[in-house]
């Protein structure tokens, strides 16, 4: 897929299309004048060319356009991948890289970037199916592969998701307590997949766009450890600080380049550049290399009190990230009183659409659900639009599978069919200790120390975010099931 659009966009392997794949058009201003008019004739290969009045052919470039134009009418745009651009690509990573290095060799250092990289644990889980490497092996290669092509810090998102779990349970909490009165406060509908937040803004507006969570994504999250936190502890402002995601998902990319997340003070976004496991793996191939040959070397972390020992974790449940499984845990603690010690997940339509109902006694139960899938996805909002949702919380991701199976995963070659990888990946992501969020000391530190407390007004700028109803030009195709 290239980073600019081609004649017309075709995306594989994908089967949950929000509407047919048509061509993006970005209107262009025609300045007519009287008399005769030319033609545009269209050629074999596509391309288009303009005659004149006096018979002159001239071919006309194909025109380029960023997620800025982007109107996000679905025409191209599907649940698990979004818009290839080049400033979202691995040769925005290398420009800034090979800058630097041109200013370390005139002797600027002044005017060089600190280049962060954050890894997703389901892209590292990816890269690791491919090449047959463990989970905690392939953190370590990336590390010394990224610091050898001059990034100075390799994290890993894991440890900005603590904060996006603890948020999500602390705001189903005031939402649950506010239902009686606001109609809008449940289901609360998860925010991590930028998918799903895009087809919501664009296709239900304020239907839908009040019951979503307000917590931001863990990708985003670390865009706000990385452009502020960090950058108190090195001293730069985060102008200075070009900041790259490593992302299973295409759709990373349009949430990176929302407007909610660029700093209007100093002009920069907390996200500068994200990048996929595929990406990666086409970097690994233009050095000339495979990651299972790259030294490894010691993992970063953001906090470097801790022992390496500490870095590499998970959490509760599955590649999504866990919201569901967190989020109930917490809520039967503080609602029900009591503890769960596993849920029961029961298997609706099919293994993307699932519920968990807990029940204590002399208590209303409190039920949750996971819908993966447009298929699915529309079935919840249909329900909440008509007022018949059952589910106190809903889970949402955009991708069949969840987020190990993104858009921007590696594919398979060979003879391994894409369900099997899909298996390794998922049994990679699984490998690693599930840690509770709420028992890690050094995410309280945080709290104190960087937000000045949970319900600070700092906490609830760097940790939360908001949505709009997008405008349709047009109207929208009807979505059939």
């Amino acid at each position: 897929m290239a980073s600019v659009f081609s004649g017309a966009l075709q995306l594989t392997d994908l089967n949950d299309f929000i509407t047919p794949s048509q061509e993006c058009i970005k209107p262009v201003k025609i300045e007519r004048k009287p008399g005769k008019v030319g033609k545009i004739r269209i050629e074999d290969d596509g391309s288009y060319t303009e005659i004149s009045q006096d018979g002159a052919e001239v071919p006309l470039e194909k025109a380029k356009i960023t997620l800025n134009d982007c109107l996000a009418c679905s025409g191209c745009i599907t649940s698990a991948e979004s818009i290839l651009i080049t400033q979202q690509s691995q040769d925005e990573l290398y420009r800034v890289l090979n800058e630097n290095a041109i200013h370390e060799k005139a002797g600027e250092s002044d005017k060089q970037k600190v280049v962060v990289v954050s890894v997703s644990p389901q892209a590292r889980a990816s890269l690791a199916a491919k090449f047959k490497l463990s989970a905690e092996s392939t953190a370590r290669k990336l590390t010394s592969f990224f610091r050898r092509l001059g990034v100075h810090y390799v994290f890993d998102t894991t440890f900005a998701r603590n904060f996006s779990l603890i948020e999500s349970c602390h705001e189903f909490i005031r939402r649950f307590k506010a239902s009686e009165t606001d109609k809008t406060a449940l289901p609360m509908l998860t925010s991590a997949c930028p998918g799903w937040i895009c087809y919501a803004e664009k296709t239900h507006g304020s239907y839908i766009l009040p019951y979503i969570s307000t917590t931001k994504s863990p990708q985003q999250v670390m865009g706000s450890l990385v452009k502020d936190y960090l950058a108190q502890q090195i001293n730069r402002t985060p102008e200075g600080i070009f900041h790259v995601t490593v992302m299973p998902c295409f759709d990373k990319k349009l949430e990176a380049s929302r407007a909610d997340f660029f700093n209007e003070v100093y002009q920069t976004r907390d996200v500068d550049c994200v990048i996929t496991s595929g990406e990666v793996e086409k970097m690994l191939d233009k050095e000339g290399t495979s990651l299972v040959d790259i030294e490894e070397q010691a993992i970063q972390t953001i906090l470097p009190c801790l022992d390496e020992a500490e870095l590499l974790y998970n959490h509760q449940g599955g590649g999504s990230g866990g919201y569901l499984e967190q989020v109930a845990r917490h809520a039967v603690t503080v609602l029900l009183e009591t503890d769960i010690h596993q849920l029961s997940y029961k298997t609706l339509r099919n293994q993307d659409f699932q519920e968990v109902t807990v029940e204590a006694e002399g208590k209303p139960p409190l039920k949750f659900a996971l819908a993966y899938g447009f298929r699915n996805i529309q079935n919840i909002v249909q329900r909440v639009k008509r007022g018949k949702c059952q589910y106190h919380f809903v889970e949402i991701m955009a991708c069949p599978s969840a987020c190990n199976n993104g858009g921007g995963q590696i594919r398979t070659d060979g003879d391994e069919s894409q369900k099997e990888r899909l298996a390794t990946v998922d049994e990679v992501y699984k490998s690693v200790k599930a840690v509770d969020p709420f028992q890690e000391r050094q995410v309280e530190t945080l709290y104190e120390q960087w937000l000045g407390g949970k319900d600070s007004t700092k906490a609830a700028q760097m940790l939360h975010t908001s949505y709009h109803e997008i405008a349709k030009p047009t109207n929208a195709l009807n979505i059939k099931w």
